[in-house]
């Protein structure tokens, strides 16, 4: 990273901190209140999920773990696109970004688990720090070029933008110059993101609703920002 670029990092980092730092001992006492288009995102970690009930407690949207790397596959991505649909949730299944794979096989990966039709919703690209990644963040070059790849891939073949999901950290450092034009769902349990043009935030890793037995206790929340019908109508 060049020295300037590090810098104008650095100082948008610390000014994020500054802002949240009232917050900093408790997890999201935000504003998420305000904003009514409430959602979820599962895994397997959260098991059989009754999907009837979630909609009940008024979850309006969900993201679904289905795909990480180039060849593994969740273990309840099909029941839970099966049983998702059965409801009034709107919903998509997001792809776990590899730094350390083919961009292209990672999207044949995804797009041979999620058919066209199963999903209602963008496809989803987590991409986050994972492992040692943080400590020594992969070269900003030949990641861009591997995401690239897969968000093309998800592109062509399902004929919309794909959503990207980040954290503040690799936002700054692989999205915010080169994938600035896709949706930004963005995790922030600190404070609400007020100085980026998200479309999705994940304010809590530790929400608790009824519906799930798996063997995490919490699940994700997010929120959308805007009402229901924007919601329509930029994802619908």
């Amino acid at each position: 990273m060049k020295p300037k670029t590090f810098f104008a990092v650095f100082g948008i980092i610390m000014l994020l901190a500054a802002n949240c730092a009232s917050f900093y001992f408790s997890e999201a006492i935000v504003n998420h209140k305000k904003y009514d288009v409430l959602g979820v995102d599962v895994s397997s970690y959260q098991g059989d999920i009754n999907w009837h009930m979630l909609q009940q407690q008024g979850v309006k949207f969900a993201f679904i773990k289905a795909t990480e790397g180039s060849s593994f596959k969740d273990s309840f991505i099909a029941s839970n696109l099966k049983n998702a649909a059965d409801t009034n949730i709107y919903f998509s299944a997001y792809h776990f970004f590899s730094f350390d794979s083919s961009g292209k096989t990672q999207a044949q990966n995804f797009i041979n688990t999620v058919g066209k039709n199963q999903i209602s919703l963008p496809p989803v690209v987590d991409v986050e720090f994972y492992g040692g990644k943080s400590k020594n963040p992969p070269n900003v070059s030949e990641t861009t070029e591997i995401l690239s790849q897969l968000l093309n891939g998800l592109e062509n073949y399902y004929g919309k933008k794909p959503i990207i999901y980040t954290t503040l950290p690799v936002y700054l450092m692989y999205i915010k110059n080169s994938f600035s034009d896709y949706p930004l769902w963005i995790r922030n349990v600190r404070c609400e993101p007020f100085m980026l043009n998200w479309s999705f935030w994940q304010y809590s890793g530790k929400g608790l609703l009824s519906g799930y037995n798996g063997n995490e206790k919490y699940i994700d929340l997010n929120v959308y920002n805007g009402t229901i019908n924007e919601f329509k109508s930029q994802f619908l």
